[in-house]
């Protein structure tokens, strides 16, 4: 059974269908990455496993749990078990770095503030932020905003988490040092859904490789025969162009 099975789902934006039957699972421990042109609906798949897309049509299941989308309850109890990084870090820029990876797990979840810090200092360690957890966000570069963004995710102790072009926003020189935070964390195991741009990177870090294309998935599968061997005629002029480049 996989942890993740994303069966047919459609969506929306008003009118205009934006996700035309998207299926793939993703296996505990898999690191899926969802590639493709600008537009393709990468990001608002992501999106609709948190509910933050409503999804029309179709089923997302955990562990063979359906998820109802519909219920509130059942929203809450997704987002307790997928956590979700964004392009823009969005630090909370009057709280140090340390209080921003605990105020959710302490205020949201009412855990114990010793022991959320503890855990807290780990994972600043995991991402190589460890050193920086009295600091303030104005303080940090770019990357390692993104990377305190990725320690605030994990202090939720999810199960699955979605990053959403964690680097497209950040400089060149600042991109690897938020990639080897996401390499350290498939070492340890962690079960990832990635939307990324930087194809070396999710060639070397994949399990799988989903090609999407106008809301559709296109092709799937391991990152060599994705990369070197894809079947359909989209997907050789995609790659064809990125790799390329």
């Amino acid at each position: 059974m996989p942890h993740l099975a994303v069966n047919d789902i459609h969506a929306k934006y008003g009118k205009l269908e934006v996700l035309h039957g998207i299926d793939f699972d993703v296996d505990r421990g898999e690191v899926v990455s969802l590639v493709g042109p600008s537009g393709s609906g990468k990001s608002t798949v992501l999106r609709a496993l948190v509910g933050l897309t409503p999804v029309t049509s179709g089923s997302i299941e955990v562990d063979g749990t359906r998820i109802d989308y519909s219920a509130p309850r059942a929203v809450r109890a997704a987002r307790d078990r997928m956590a979700i990084v964004f392009q823009q870090y969005n630090l909370f820029q009057n709280m140090n770095v340390l209080r921003n990876v605990t105020l959710a797990p302490t205020k949201v979840k009412g855990r114990n503030r010793k022991e959320v810090e503890a855990e807290g200092m780990e994972l600043l360690k995991l991402v190589g932020m460890d050193h920086k957890a009295k600091a303030f966000p104005d303080e940090l570069s770019g990357g390692q905003q993104q990377r305190v963004a990725i320690a605030r995710a994990l202090a939720l102790r999810p199960e699955i988490l979605l990053l959403d072009e964690v680097t497209s926003a950040l400089d060149p020189e600042l991109v690897n040092e938020v990639l080897d935070a996401i390499r350290r964390l498939a070492s340890e195991g962690m079960t990832m859904l990635i939307v990324s741009h930087e194809m070396s990177f999710v060639r070397e870090v994949s399990s799988k490789v989903v090609f999407m294309d106008n809301g559709q998935v296109v092709e799937a599968g391991d990152p060599s025969a994705i990369f070197d061997g894809p079947k359909s005629d989209r997907a050789r002029d995609f790659f064809g162009k990125v790799l390329r480049g």
